[in-house]
């Protein structure tokens, strides 16, 4: 399943435990050349704070706390295949709890609206190498180019 041109693959907890090692697996799976390749995998799993639990791994293997893209990839799976049945639920998550919603037309999901929560922009709790506390417009050379980036994490960094 993809969202905004990241694609996942998505095993209920019922699969999971057959999975000796979720890193290997997550590496040996999002390999493009050698497995069904994606950006990463997301566990849906039972909660014991919201509807439903998601773990999600990247394709190198290590977990992150939370991914905008792939939580709607999950509230879209979840809502189809009837393991949540109101339009607006909640996921625990790394980062907490989110509230994915679903936009149904005509009883089909038309697009997931999800509040991600305030960003986070401490440099070390990102984390970034920087001695401000904040990186915003940052100006950074590149093969004699200038970038201006803003360092935040939504659960995962991005720049």
């Amino acid at each position: 399943m993809h969202g905004l041109g990241n694609d996942f693959l998505i095993i209920e907890d019922r699969e999971a435990h057959k999975i000796t090692s979720i890193k290997d697996f997550t590496i040996a799976a999002c390999d493009r050349h050698f497995g069904v390749g994606g950006d990463g995998v997301i566990f849906v799993q039972p909660s014991q704070k919201a509807d439903v639990r998601m773990r999600i791994f990247n394709s190198d293997g290590s977990e992150a706390e939370m991914c905008g893209n792939g939580i709607r990839c999950l509230a879209k799976y979840v809502y189809e295949r009837g393991i949540v049945h109101d339009p607006i639920f909640t996921v625990e998550t790394g980062a907490g709890i989110i509230v994915p919603e679903i936009i149904l037309e005509d009883e089909q999901v038309r697009s997931i609206r999800v509040d991600m929560g305030q960003p986070i922009l401490e440099s070390s709790k990102i984390p970034v190498t920087f001695e401000k506390e904040k990186i915003i417009q940052e100006p950074i050379e590149v093969l004699g180019k200038t970038f201006y980036f803003t360092a935040v994490s939504m659960g995962n960094p991005h720049a």
